[in-house]
């Protein structure tokens, strides 16, 4: 079993690349800050002084980068030295087509570059609880499905290189969207004398019960439903209080002089995008 390389040791890199301190192979970091590698050569790790060396000592290694740029030249660098047979995982969120130009260039070479960023958060790497979705051929899922178990307890192939980071901009999706709502009913219940602390108790509390907005991405297809799909009666149903709600929303914002443009937006486009 051969060493890990690890480079990045941010604030998500950082708990993702301690769970592999004890990595049978050997675990070797690279960071350009010393305060962030030093933890990691007190734990009995490799520091390694360049890209080339973390690809010289390493067949399967984790990128966790900035962006598209830092990617691009610490993926360039490793290939200078990486044997045939090495995976490269691009867990950093870039553009879709970094990925794919990378694993073309990579392929001359006999290297495979899949693209896995990592949902999650701090806190998923931190308790070894993040989903990582792969972009990628099963020959290098296969290669790093242990080391990822060690950071992550939802690994998932989603298809040829560049689909795991759709997948991560499918997601983020929902995340950043809830946020500005999140903010817009905020605003509702700052303007009614509500307390946002306690809203916010109340949304987490049932967010984690209900599973939020995920708890309708249960079918195949983003296709209308025919009125005999198992779920049809469920989302109508959903449909039905969402839109009653949503009109009491609306008014209560009319009547406290807050505007929200994204409950209207909801109101006009929860059917369809419910499906029905």
């Amino acid at each position: 079993m051969g060493a890990v390389g690890f480079i990045g040791l941010g604030n998500i890199g950082a708990p993702m690349a301690h769970h592999l301190l004890d990595w049978p192979g050997g675990l070797v970091v690279r960071d350009l800050r010393e305060e962030a590698t030093a933890p990691f050569a007190e734990g009995g790790a490799t520091v390694a002084a360049s890209n080339t060396e973390v690809a010289e000592r390493c067949d399967v290694i984790s990128v966790m980068v900035l962006d598209d740029a830092q990617v691009r030249l610490v993926v360039d660098e490793l290939l200078d030295a990486a044997a045939p047979a090495t995976v490269i995982a691009i867990h950093s969120t870039v553009h879709p087509e970094t990925a794919v130009e990378l694993a073309a260039t990579a392929a001359e070479r006999g290297v495979e570059v899949i693209d896995a960023p990592v949902s999650g958060g701090f806190m998923g790497a931190h308790e070894a609880k993040l989903a990582v979705m792969i972009g990628g051929s099963d020959t290098a899922l296969a290669k790093v499905r242990e080391p990822f178990s060690r950071w992550a307890d939802l690994i998932l192939l989603m298809g040829p290189v560049g689909a795991g980071t759709k997948t991560k901009l499918a997601r983020n999706l929902v995340t950043f969207v809830s946020y500005a709502a999140a903010g817009e009913a905020q605003r509702l219940a700052e303007a009614s004398g509500i307390s946002l602390r306690k809203l916010g108790k109340v949304v987490r509390h049932s967010d984690a019960i209900t599973g939020g907005a995920g708890s309708i991405m249960l079918r195949d297809t983003a296709e209308p439903m025919a009125r005999d799909d198992d779920w049809h009666d469920i989302l109508d149903h959903t449909r039905n209080l969402g839109e009653k709600d949503l009109v009491l929303a609306l008014e209560l914002g009319d009547i406290e002089g807050v505007d929200l443009p994204l409950a209207t937006l909801a109101l006009n486009r929860l059917a369809t995008e419910l499906g029905l």
